[in-house]
């Protein structure tokens, strides 16, 4: 049997690269995850600390975890071929939102447990539903994102993606007591604006129309806009950066829109 020539090998994917390689190392992904962990437990203590109550310790972590985060920051940075100056400030930024990221995560909660009759206590969709790890993960990276932090948020995102099933991009707004119940599948897009009081259900899209026009939509409105009080139901996909869902609306199950819906409508499969 004929040896394979590593060296070859490798001497034949590196010149693919075009001695572009980058001399940074990318944020790393264990790391990152950690991250999303520990402000979690930093924003709600009470369900992912120990019952004890220990100042020390819950200050400890808040050092670490900035720390580690600036850290990753600065990698991000550095790996974008951008300057890390600006990585302290982000990071300052972020903590200093905890206690309104905290306020949201609470709403999340409220919003979870009263909208689903199986839910026993907060404390059970805190520690057990895949929805409110996504919604949680979402809200911290889109403080990233909206700070302009590369690599970062998306990772974050991802993480909860490949955990859940749910995949909501960074740049999402998100109003407060959003509910996603079961979860999978559901896709909510860069553009997409979405209000308050609004419940998703498993395999609902919020998504572009055709996007053939790759890169040259980068940054426009492509996704829809879903207001106040509104609730879709499982496998709804919806269309479009026009299209709106009117505030107290309902969407059917399995219904398919590309243009708007008015205000105090239950649209359903025609």
């Amino acid at each position: 049997m004929t040896e394979i020539d590593l060296n070859t090998i490798a001497n034949t994917l590196l010149e693919g690269t075009d001695g572009e390689r980058n001399r940074f190392l990318p944020p790393d992904l264990r790391t990152v995850k950690q991250i999303i962990h520990d402000i979690r437990t930093l924003l709600l203590p009470e369900y992912y600390m120990s019952g004890e109550d220990d100042t020390e310790a819950y200050k400890a972590l808040l050092f670490t975890t900035y720390h580690n985060l600036k850290r990753q920051v600065r990698a991000a940075y550095q790996f974008s071929g951008l300057s890390d100056e600006p990585a302290t400030e982000v990071c300052d930024a972020l903590f200093a939102a905890f206690p309104e990221l905290q306020r949201l995560l609470r709403l999340d909660l409220i919003a979870g447990f009263d909208g689903d009759p199986a839910a026993k206590s907060y404390g059970e969709v805190a520690l057990s539903y895949p929805g409110f790890f996504a919604i949680s993960t979402y809200r911290i990276a889109h403080e990233l994102y909206e700070a302009g932090v590369p690599y970062l948020p998306r990772m974050m995102t991802e993480y909860a993606h490949n955990k859940t099933g749910i995949d909501i991009n960074p740049g999402a707004k998100i109003g407060e007591s959003f509910f996603i119940d079961h979860g999978t599948g559901i896709v909510i897009g860069e553009t997409t604006e979405i209000g308050n009081n609004v419940k998703v259900y498993q395999g609902v899209t919020l998504g572009a129309l055709s996007t053939r026009g790759g890169q040259r939509l980068s940054g426009k409105k492509r996704h829809p806009t879903v207001e106040d009080n509104v609730t879709i139901y499982a496998g709804a996909t919806i269309l479009g950066g026009e299209t709106v869902l009117g505030r107290n609306s309902t969407i059917g199950g399995c219904t398919f829109i590309t243009e708007s819906v008015p205000a105090d409508t239950v649209y359903r499969v025609k």
